[in-house]
């Protein structure tokens, strides 16, 4: 297979849509710093299959979309599209029934990325095979950037054995061995499963076949229930038998003992009409006791109001007797107290005039000594 064609549409700085065509021989881009050249082998690397943004020199796989600038807006999708001839039919069986293939990737801002080969939606996967197969793909040797040639003579063995594997194309069997490898692995650690599966199967069976003999066992249990039920109900259909002959005769010995029970109240009904006849006048006598009885008992009821009436006025004129006792005690005795104070306040007032005299004659002593010692003082201060 060989590369043909490469379309860009809002990819890194190809807003527009953008086709390099790729002719037999040397096909070569020239220019300055910044016009985009990296961009084009980012380009090949990413719709071959690239994931890591860092590869793609951004932080996340959107920063390849077109980010806008001062005169143009941002877009929300980006395409590369890689045009492969395939007229030696060396593609993989699910892309060999076509001589030109178009690989397209496409990615939606926010939504991720998908691939597409002949307009046929496709796996990631298989689009690393198919590039794997043509001993190519995103981290492929056969893309060689600045410094790889260096890296490659000073690498190990075990790196120049991958390159030389992908320049022989092998490195799609050894793709298609690590998928099968997987496999292997899955279909191990299915049958790991599958045998504990089983385990938990046989368990299962274990306490299933545990249920069944119980099931067997109420069924017959239940056979022998249903059938002692069933004589269990003849038994008492038989005494109900029993007992519904012996209420019959009951019943009409009930029926006879009510005619004659009838006939005595027929008997009866005869005597009540005629003592009816006898009811006025005996309810006339029983107003007239009944109306006698209620004025006695009226004039019962207020001699016993009147004889509590008196009860309680008794019992106050005592009650007021006992305070009137009371009260002239208290007098008496305050009576006695004013006549002791009256004693007492006389003698008081004897002492307090013999003082009054006494006074007089003190206050006149000591005006006299308060002149003779003024007169000192004056002769003092003269002196």
């Amino acid at each position: 297979m060989q590369f043909t064609k490469l379309k860009l549409t809002g990819f890194k700085s190809f807003v527009d849509p953008t086709e390099m065509e790729i002719q037999p021989g040397v096909t070569g881009v020239v220019g300055p710093n910044g016009c985009g050249k990296s961009n084009l082998v980012e380009a090949l690397k990413w719709v071959m299959g690239e994931t890591s943004a860092k590869q793609m020199r951004g932080s996340e796989m959107d920063d390849v979309i077109f980010s806008g600038s001062a005169n143009r807006p941002a877009r929300n999708i980006a395409e590369v599209s890689l045009a492969l001839d395939n007229s030696d039919r060396s593609a993989p069986s699910q892309f060999n029934d076509a001589e030109d293939l178009e690989v397209l990737r496409k990615i939606v801002r926010e939504k991720g990325s998908s691939y597409r080969v002949n307009a046929k939606e496709v796996r990631a996967r298989d689009v690393h095979l198919l590039f794997a197969d043509a001993a190519s793909g995103a981290r492929s040797t056969a893309l060689v950037s600045q410094g790889q040639i260096g890296e490659v003579v000073q690498a190990k063995p075990t790196n120049r054995r991958k390159l030389l594997e992908e320049a022989a194309g092998i490195s799609g069997l050894h793709s298609r061995r690590h998928e099968a490898e997987l496999r292997l692995r899955g279909a191990e650690t299915n049958l790991e499963r599958l045998d504990d599966i089983m385990v938990t199967l046989e368990a299962q069976m274990q306490s299933l076949r545990k249920q069944v003999r119980q099931a067997t066992r109420y069924r017959n249990l239940n056979d022998h229930i249903r059938k002692a039920e069933a004589i269990f109900f003849l038994i008492r259909w038989t005494d109900a038998e029993a007992e519904l002959e012996k209420t019959r005769q009951i019943l009409t010995e009930a029926e006879r003992v009510v005619a004659e029970t009838t006939g005595s109240t027929a008997t009866a009904s005869t005597e009540q009409a005629a003592a009816a006849g006898g009811l006025p006048a005996l309810r006339e006598s029983e107003a007239a006791a009944a109306a006698a009885l209620q004025r006695l008992t009226l004039a019962r009821e207020s001699l016993e109001e009147e004889e509590e009436r008196l009860d309680q006025a008794r019992r106050d004129c005592e009650t007021r007797l006992t305070q009137t006792l009371q009260d002239m005690e208290r007098e008496r005795t305050l009576a006695t107290d004013a006549e002791t104070a009256i004693t007492r306040l006389n003698g008081e007032k004897t002492e307090i005039a013999a003082r009054e005299e006494g006074q007089e004659s003190a206050i006149s002593e000591a005006s006299e000594a308060l002149s003779a010692a003024r007169a000192e003082t004056e002769e003092s201060e003269n002196i």
